[in-house]
């Protein structure tokens, strides 16, 4: 093999090591943006939680323009369910937008929160179930995403995470393309979770 040989054979293999290298950088740039995108969160907090919908309607989050607010205030609206059912089915009805709450929906919200206020406080900040799912002020939420949060048009499925379960709990949405708005379409984050310490007779 001639001197030019060798050097061409030498300049290929380095060649194809930085093409690998830059494909290998790019892939973990990819990588890493997907990632970021995926576990995008979004924080709340609030003062005091709403007791009636034009107390929910005064809040910026009220706005809906974007999925985050909208699951938020689902939450919100729903700390209300054992003081004030009507309340909470009023501002449940502004959060799904054209639709309203259903019958169905209802003996759904009255089987898993009557007598488990502490279910939906227990997405909040401070809420554990030693100290009886009581949140640190202000009230503070985050909802969060996964990779196929948006993965159809018009609809995402997010999440909020409760002290007392294992994993992320689900709220699906329908955005209404003609005002730009998130309302709710499924409120899937209400399964039981660990009950109060207080409560529990083997704890």
């Amino acid at each position: 093999m001639g001197f030019f040989d060798s050097l061409k054979k030498q300049l290929t293999s380095e060649l194809k090591k930085e093409v690998s290298k830059a494909g290998n950088q790019a892939a973990n740039n990819v990588a890493a943006a997907v990632k970021k995108a995926a576990n995008h969160k979004e924080t709340f907090k609030f003062q005091e939680l709403p007791k009636n919908l034009d107390e929910l309607k005064a809040l910026p989050e009220a706005s809906l323009d974007n999925a985050y607010k909208t699951t938020a205030l689902c939450i919100v609206a729903l700390c209300q369910y054992e003081k004030d059912v009507n309340a909470t089915i009023d501002m449940l009805n502004f959060l799904k937008g054209p639709e309203s709450v259903t019958e169905a929906e209802k003996t759904f919200l009255r089987d898993r929160l009557v007598g488990k206020a502490y279910k939906t406080l227990s997405f909040f900040q401070g809420a554990t179930p030693q100290n009886g799912y009581e949140p640190t002020k202000p009230y503070t939420i985050t909802v969060s995403e996964n990779p196929y949060s948006f993965n159809e048009e018009n609809w995402a499925t997010l999440y909020v995470t409760s002290s007392g379960a294992d994993t992320p709990r689900p709220v699906k949405l329908r955005k209404k393309p003609s005002t730009g708005q998130w309302f709710i379409n499924d409120i899937q984050c209400l399964s039981d979770i660990r009950i109060p310490t207080e409560q529990d007779k083997w704890a």
